[in-house]
């Protein structure tokens, strides 16, 4: 696949829908396409998209990106140096990418090469990544596909405490001084963003960080969704039990859990995508990410070499502006593709692990 045929596979992507747990058109395309490119095709029970290729003697290497996209369509358009449309930057423009540098390295790639497009990343279950987990063999090295800049490697993510809350207070008069439902659940907000502990900030990668997703109710009914996100070592438990503590008669429910994730510079992973980038002529840019991806999901089972690589600018995540450049999606395309020969000797039973 030539860089030509590399950008019109992520254009026609962009024009497939594919809000998270409406996938299904993105996977039946790209099941379609991946075998023009010498990648066997296959769609899960989840509808997972997976394609496959390599010699098969050697090492098995997994790059996986997602296929949803926030539920937020943008008219998809390309300029001479830009495409825009949902999900070029997360994450149609990292799969597009991994797609074409296996459709380029797969037919001499001495292992197995394995490229998914999974669902429902966006959410807090990570269903696609959860069934990928469960049901696969635990491949030698892992590649996540999301927007880290072409010249950049994600290292790690900031882990992820989704809560839910209750409450339910008498019916009464307003003026009436005791406590209101909306009330409850204004101080259990208070309270559980204090539990998080004493310095809270979403900037900062070592530092917890709380948001208020939803607060709604009244008088007798009222309920909150909050989201904390944890450093590593955070003691999710302790919170949790906190929390319940905090709730009195009010219900707290943990909606969904992912510890932190950090691989080491010297990750193999890490190591053959910063040489890569060298080769590319830019000095890499190892970088902590205060959000979650699949890579927090994954890594929680597969103790292998792992990291996240992919062009565009996150900042451009979700919004109204999601583009990416299209000279750097094609370096980041050559960039994986040179990256994936430096990862085989390591990768390869004996080779050197994290």
């Amino acid at each position: 696949m030539d860089d030509r045929s590399a950008v019109d596979l992520l254009h026609r992507m962009l024009t497939v829908a594919s809000p998270s747990g409406d996938e299904h058109d993105l996977a039946d395309f790209l099941a379609g396409e991946m075998p023009r490119y010498g990648l066997r095709s296959r769609i899960d029970e989840v509808g997972n998209v997976i394609g496959e290729t390599g010699t098969g003697d050697g090492p098995t290497v997994a790059l996986i990106g997602h296929l949803d996209t926030v539920d937020d369509p943008l008219p998809v358009r390309r300029t001479g140096t830009r495409l825009y449309g949902r999900g070029a930057v997360d994450a149609k423009g990292p799969l597009a990418t991994m797609i074409a540098a296996a459709a380029v390295a797969g037919p001499t790639f001495p292992g197995t090469l394995l490229v998914a497009g999974v669902v429902e990343e966006e959410t807090p279950g990570s269903r696609g990544a959860v069934h990928v987990r469960r049901t696969w063999e635990r491949p030698d090295a892992v590649v996540i596909g999301e927007p880290s800049g072409w010249s950049n490697v994600v290292l790690g993510y900031k882990g992820k405490l989704d809560i839910g809350y209750r409450v339910h207070r008498a019916a009464t008069h307003p003026s009436n001084p005791a406590e209101k439902a909306v009330e409850a659940a204004a101080a259990f907000w208070t309270a559980a963003t204090a539990a998080a502990g004493p310095q809270l900030s979403h900037s900062s990668f070592g530092l917890p960080g709380v948001t208020l997703c939803e607060l709604t109710g009244d008088t007798v009914d009222a309920r909150l969704e909050m989201s904390y996100r944890t450093p590593p070592g955070f003691d999710g438990e302790a919170l949790i039990t906190r929390l319940h503590e905090l709730a009195g008669d009010g219900v707290v429910e943990v909606r969904n859990e992912v510890r932190a994730v950090r691989s080491s510079r010297r990750d193999p992973v890490v190591r053959a995508l910063c040489a890569a980038i060298r080769r590319a002529g830019a000095t890499p840019q190892p970088k902590l990410k205060t959000a979650t991806s699949d890579m927090n999901t994954l890594a929680e089972v597969w103790d292998v070499p792992i990291a996240t690589y992919g062009p565009g600018d996150s900042a451009l995540d979700h919004s109204e502006h999601e583009h990416i450049v299209i000279a750097e999606f094609t370096k980041a395309t050559t960039v994986l593709r040179t990256a994936l020969a430096e990862l085989v000797p390591a990768a390869a039973p004996g080779g050197e692990r994290q």
